[in-house]
């Protein structure tokens, strides 16, 4: 009953994260279940005090990245993590919607060119906002690694956003001055 509850718990960063690697939902899904199951399996390896999150998290992208290996796709990214909604104390007008999807789609265009690590590095961060600590779990990596392939990754992503994005402009990135 115990695992039970860190599943439903964990659920929904756990398919996020599959969603950074794979192209679809039900994909994601699948592999975020079957990540949970090899966990289950593996529970007599968890380190004693160490955080469930990161060590589950690490456990789904490793799925997530054999099956899309296995596959041999290279589909599109599709991340289903923002809903359709303008944010926290934006007007819900016509108009910010667009401008909130527009800055999504273009979002997602960009982190799409992205290899798989840098998607990963930057979804923990900022889509399921996970700490340097879990990250560095969640990677497998040192500590000061994620900040340095954080900081790479944003600037790979910084280069991928058009000019004349939704993006761009509420950034001001490409501005003329």
């Amino acid at each position: 009953m115990a695992y039970e509850e860190l599943v439903k718990q964990h659920q929904a960063a756990a398919i996020r994260t599959a969603s950074l690697v794979l192209s679809g939902e039900a994909e994601a899904e699948d592999a975020a279940q079957d990540a949970f199951v090899k966990g289950y399996l593996a529970l007599g390896g968890f380190r004693p005090g160490a955080l469930f999150r990161p060590w589950i998290l690490r456990i789904v992208a490793n799925e997530a990245r054999n099956r899309r290996r296995s596959a041999g796709r290279r589909a599109a990214l599709a991340l289903r993590i923002a809903e359709d909604r303008p944010p926290d104390g934006a007007a819900s007008s016509p108009e910010a919607t667009i401008l909130v999807r527009e800055r999504r789609e273009a979002l997602l265009k960009a982190m799409s060119g992205l290899s798989i690590d840098d998607r990963l590095v930057i979804g923990f961060r900022y889509f399921l906002e996970l700490g340097e600590a879990e990250m560095a779990e969640a990677l497998g990596v040192p500590r000061g690694t994620v900040k340095s392939r954080l900081s790479r990754a944003l600037g790979r992503l910084r280069s991928k956003i058009e000019p004349g994005s939704a993006i761009a402009r509420s950034t001001g990135e490409g501005d003329e001055r």
